[in-house]
Order: structure tokens, then sequence, then C-alpha cells
């Protein structure tokens, strides 16, 4: 019988689990019931190759190599350069549903030829855009990271998207902009009155604002010409601090994180996986 476990609802039956072998690629984590040979439910998330199951008397058991994200409980995965931790979903403002967490990675900046990380950064998705990804299955995640075109139909489907950032260190707002600008303007060759316009608010959200440790900022897709931008101190935000149109803006930020040449490569590698593991 299907039950669901801490947020995680991707329930499947899963009768023959034994004990992981170090050669088996999908063993990377699972959680045992009393008797291995006899779990009761198991859960798969679509983000990273593991099953979770019940035991007969409520507890969890663990054996784990990960390589993309740390486990740290049913509703939070963790980021293991920066410790931080995502939920598994989110309810976010104006969008029509959960979001599923995808993939986590961090960004880090060279000073002095010593990098220094300065985010985490998750993504998640409405979780109906694997009904869109049929094109993709089967194939593995260094192939999808090669695939321009699946990150083109990934951000063209109609459903929220969205980028959770959160800092692990203080920076002002001009700073965190200017790097962002950096990475976003040659994005964008030639801004119409409507881009200037939508970088203008964009940019204002961050002006003469202090940024500390932990500060979450969400850039959540609802379509390709509009985005919100939610700026909160720590967890999720119950209101939006802008709301950003344009589609040469949106799409040169989508670009910015998960095209070609990503400021975060260990996000679009982990999401890459994620999505591998999902459309098998």
């Amino acid at each position: 019988m299907a039950s669901t476990v801490a947020g995680i609802s991707a329930l499947v039956p899963y009768s023959s689990l034994t004990t992981p072998k170090p050669s088996d690629p999908n063993s990377e984590i699972r959680f045992l019931a009393d008797n291995p040979n006899r779990p009761l439910n198991c859960i798969h998330h679509p983000a990273f190759r593991f099953r979770v199951c019940i035991k007969k008397n409520g507890g969890l058991r663990s054996r784990f190599s990960p390589k993309y994200s740390s486990v740290v409980s049913s509703e939070y995965l963790e980021e293991p350069q920066t410790k931080v931790k995502y939920q598994t979903s989110l309810s976010l403002p104006g969008c029509s549903s959960s979001l599923s967490f995808l993939g986590t990675g961090y960004r880090e900046k060279v000073f002095a030829i010593i990098g220094v990380k300065v985010y985490a950064a998750g993504l998640y998705t409405n979780p109906s855009v694997f009904s869109k990804l049929d094109a993709w299955k089967g194939r593995s995640s260094a192939e999808l990271q090669k695939d321009s075109s699946l990150f083109d139909a990934i951000y063209q489907a109609p459903l929220e998207k969205s980028l959770h950032i959160i800092l692990v260190r203080d920076l002002d707002g001009k700073t965190f902009w200017d790097a962002l600008d950096e990475a976003l303007s040659p994005r964008i060759t030639s801004p119409t009155p409507v881009d200037e316009s939508a970088l203008s608010t964009f940019r204002g959200i961050f002006q003469g604002r202090p940024l500390q440790k932990g500060t979450s900022i969400f850039l959540t897709w609802l379509d390709t010409a509009k985005m919100l931008v939610c700026v909160t101190p720590e967890g999720i935000p119950s209101s939006v601090d802008a709301t950003i149109e344009s589609s040469n803006v949106t799409s040169a930020l989508f670009d910015v994180f998960l095209g070609g040449n990503p400021v975060s490569p260990s996000l679009k590698a982990s999401v890459c996986h994620g999505l591998a593991a999902a459309l098998k």
C-alpha cells in the first residue's frame, strides 16, 4: 500500500531490494528494512539515484556514498561543497503547484587566484516538465550535458521553474548584482527599451541592500517572458519583490545558469544527473 514520507510522494513498490554491491551504480543511497529481503515501501527521488525504504518499526537505516548531493533527511538534500540544505519541494508565490527539486551546485569567484564560494543554487521545476522530455529518455547525464536542446525544451515548456540561491557569505547587493550582470549583459547583445526597463527593475532590487549570509534569492520563471524575484533573509518568501517582464532578459538569465557556459558547472551537472535518473 502506498504511503508518503516527509514530502516525497513519488512512491514505487520495490520488492527485491538486497544489500547493495559496490559496483551497483544505482546503490548510492539506500535505506534498508529490518529484513533486507522484505522491505515494505520504497521511494525513488527523481533528482538522485537513491531509494528510501520504511522499516516495520518506523526507523530508518542508511548506507550511502553521495556523488552530487548528500542526503540530510527525506525533506532536505545538501549541496556537498557549501553544506547548504535544500527542501525537496517548494510552494512559491505565483506558482500553480509545488515545485520539485532537481539539482544543486555552487558559484565560485576567483580573487587573487583563490576560489571563494559565494552561494549555493538549487533548481526546482513543476513535476509535469518530465512529460515534455520523452525525447531524452534513456540518455546518460554526460549526454544530457552536451545537448543544449534539452534545456531549451525545459525553458520553453509552459511550466514554472525556480532557481533558489542561498548566500554562503555576507555581500552587499551591488556586489551581487555586478557579478550577475557580468554574466548576464553579454547574453543580451542589443537590448530593447523593454529589456533596459527590465534590467533597471532587476538591478534596483539589490542596489543599496545588504545581503547577509543565509539570504535566499528566488528567481522564478512563470513563462518565457515573465519572472518573479523574491529576496528573503531566510525561509520561503510570502511576497514578490519584483516582476521582470522581458523575454530577452529572462531567457538570458536561464542561460547564465543552464546554458553552454554556465556560471555554476556543478549545478548543471547535478541537474543533468537528476534528469538522467528521472528519464530512465
